[in-house]
């Protein structure tokens, strides 16, 4: 099969393909007109169509489910959409027999070994095979992205806060110590195994924190954050869970340094993000809503003022399957291929 320019398709397969993630990431692939589903992999439901795990699929991916071996060998670029603890063999796999892999869990995201223990337990598998990996946040690091072969796709909360903060903090426009970052999630943040915490009556009409400043996210957002102001920062990061399906609001605060004016913050933001397809800055006085986002690869951004404290409050938004997820991984496939980096991602936002 071939695509509209007569290059061949790219042959994209997926490990982890019925859980949320990975059924998002294959309906982005079945409609990409430069890749197709060469492979779907599932340990719970081989040999059963994809369709029959998500009905909504039906006509449409109908492929049945194979063993992770088979994945590989049919693919040139393969998605791993699992718990973290279980990606580094396979990414080991991979990179030997010359497949682009991309990590949705969080196996390659920390560069600190000691971070990745203390947070997720165990340890490097290969740690030559970690220098090699890139950290897959297209707007910050594309050029890093265009040569990999190994690419970690960043966490949502992350996503949502390095595109919030970076440009102020690359600038500096603001102070590193006493950064608050208060984010928002829809329940497939969760994933799709059952629990008490995303049972429909523990979320129905609920709303709290959880993990209050002990959530693995915070070192991956502190890496970020540091690398755009060249020094290490510690942040205060406060997840909440949403009782809605899709979508990530974070609102951060940071403190501007002293004669830092509004339009300072304004032109640099507006001067960072200018080029980018899939990050939009509000005009001022509008404020960015999960709901313009939902079923798209784009994250909203709002900056406001509060003048009586010098602080700067960044809103992001984003969808946590899509930019917060899937759609990133597409992103990063874009880049390392060669092809156009919107491909398979020109989706606009339901009005309503």
């Amino acid at each position: 099969m071939t695509n509209p320019d007569n290059k061949p398709l790219i042959k994209v397969g997926i490990i982890g393909a019925t859980g949320y993630a990975g059924a998002e990431l294959t309906r982005l692939i079945a409609h990409h007109p430069m890749a197709e589903i060469a492979a779907l992999g599932s340990k719970s439901f081989k040999d059963m169509p994809l369709s029959d795990v998500y009905p909504s699929y039906l006509s449409f991916i109908d492929v049945p489910c194979v063993d992770n071996a088979e994945v590989i060998d049919k693919s040139d670029v393969v998605f791993a959409c699992l718990p973290h603890g279980l990606s580094q063999q396979t990414a080991q796999e991979c990179v030997a027999k010359n497949k682009i892999f991309i990590d949705l869990g969080a196996d390659f995201r920390l560069k600190s070994e000691k971070e990745y223990e203390e947070w997720y337990g165990g340890g490097f598998l290969d740690a030559n095979l970690h220098e090699t990996a890139v950290y897959g946040l297209p707007e910050l690091f594309r050029e890093s992205i265009s040569d990999a072969r190994l690419i970690a796709n960043p966490g949502c909360y992350p996503t949502s806060a390095a595109l919030g903060l970076y440009p102020a903090l690359k600038r500096g426009l603001c102070e590193t110590d006493g950064i608050i970052v208060d984010s928002k999630s829809g329940v497939t943040g969760a994933g799709r195994e059952p629990s008490m915490v995303n049972t429909f009556c523990e979320v129905n009409e609920g709303f709290a924190p959880y993990k209050v400043a002990a959530h693995r996210h915070t070192p991956e957002i502190e890496q970020s954050l540091s690398a755009a102001a060249g020094k290490n920062i510690k942040i205060t990061f406060v997840p909440h869970l949403l009782p809605v399906n899709r979508g990530i609001v974070s609102t951060m605060y940071v403190r501007l340094k002293l004669g830092v004016a509004e339009s300072n913050v304004r032109e640099a933001y507006e001067a960072f993000y200018k080029d980018e397809p899939f990050v939009r800055l509000l005009q001022a006085g509008k404020t960015a809503n999960l709901k313009n986002v939902r079923g798209t690869n784009v994250c909203d951004i709002s900056l406001h003022m509060d003048r009586r404290t010098s602080t700067l409050v960044v809103v992001s938004c984003l969808d946590n399957m899509v930019k917060g997820a899937a759609g990133q991984a597409v992103q990063n496939m874009n880049i390392a291929c060669g092809i156009d980096e919107t491909s398979g991602l020109k989706l606009i936002p339901a009005a309503f």
